[in-house]
């Protein structure tokens, strides 16, 4: 199977999505001539142009409420919004009318509408262009929340986001973009909902999505060296979230520990700490652990940067401590 970057694989899924039905178009800050900021990439603009690649004023609220209307209105709308940290703009947008108008309309307008931004910071990219905001989301009733972690998975995704009839906030690290995996030529999709077991294990559970599950496979591949097996599983989708294959998966190895970038405080681990600790409570045979980020500013310091997010010798060491104690 021939392998593509992530960048690649979620400019083929728009590509595909837009021949596929002519009501798509993508609509954000530098998505035209220049290609969007980190796939760079101007294919779409030469083949659609710009009344279905629309490069947009440098206003988020105007973005999403411009796609919004276009959404309520027949059209299926991509909005880019550049970084995570900049959707606190359109929150009114986002959380007062993208998630609430179908449901104030009584189901009677469709709102396939997809927000698509990124996250988790390049290196180096400090406090304003560095967060994980992910956990905000899935708390209004309305969006559903995507996160993958993989080229096939941001394709995959990417296209059944596009068909789907409700809102959808969809989230890409920065640091994948550059990333590559298998990705097959021929059409896909993959349902929301159902999370991936990346590595079968039976002695501990880690969960994670996005970056961190790369991280979180090498801190498992370090600690089988000592004897430990370690399952990781990628939910991919916060909303809906798979919640059969985290408690099906604590129920085999007893033990859990959730990594996610964002911090640790509010961060999106705390729900499935409660999922667990209420319907799989019996399972356990020790506390559930929590590593996300210090509840800090991300610096700009490589060197406190790399102190305040977890890497894979923190997740290794989280591990050993729960399996061992």
């Amino acid at each position: 199977m021939r392998e593509i970057s992530f960048a690649s694989a979620l400019i083929e899924a728009l590509g595909e999505e837009m021949r596929r039905d002519e009501r798509v178009f993508v609509m954000g800050e530098d998505v035209g001539r220049f290609g969007m900021v980190y796939a760079a990439k101007p294919e779409l603009w030469k083949e659609f142009g710009d009344e279905r690649v629309r490069d947009t004023p440098i206003s988020e609220n105007a973005i999403v409420g411009f796609a919004l209307g276009a959404a309520i209105t027949g059209m299926r709308p991509v909005a880019d919004i550049m970084f995570c940290d900049l959707l606190t703009l359109a929150m009114e947008q986002i959380v007062n009318q993208v998630a609430k108008i179908r449901y104030m309309f009584g189901g009677k307008i469709k709102v396939p509408l997809v927000i698509r931004t990124s996250l988790g910071g390049l290196r180096l990219a400090a406090a304003q262009h560095s967060q994980h905001l992910e956990a905000w989301f899935p708390h209004v009733p309305g969006l559903k929340v995507v996160i993958p972690s993989t080229p096939y998975d941001v394709k995959g995704l990417l296209k059944t986001a596009i068909r789907e009839d409700n809102p959808v906030i969809f989230f890409e690290h920065q640091q994948l973009m550059t990333t590559s995996g298998p990705v097959p030529e021929e059409e896909y999709l993959i349902p929301f909902g159902k999370a991936d077991i990346r590595r079968q294990g039976k002695d501990i559970t880690v969960v994670s999505y996005s970056l961190m599950v790369h991280r979180a496979l090498k801190a498992a591949e370090a600690v089988a060296k000592q004897g430990i097996q370690a399952e990781v599983i990628d939910l991919r989708t916060l909303q809906p979230l798979d919640k059969e294959a985290i408690l099906k998966s604590v129920e085999k190895t007893g033990r859990l520990l959730i990594v996610h970038q964002a911090c640790t405080t509010g961060g999106f681990g705390a729900e499935i700490a409660a999922i667990v600790a209420k319907e799989g409570f019996d399972f356990l045979t020790s506390p559930i652990h929590r590593l996300g980020a210090l509840d800090v500013p991300v610096p700009y310091s490589p060197v406190l940067e790399n102190f305040v997010i977890p890497n894979e010798e923190k997740i290794a060491r989280e591990i050993l401590n729960i399996v061992t104690h």
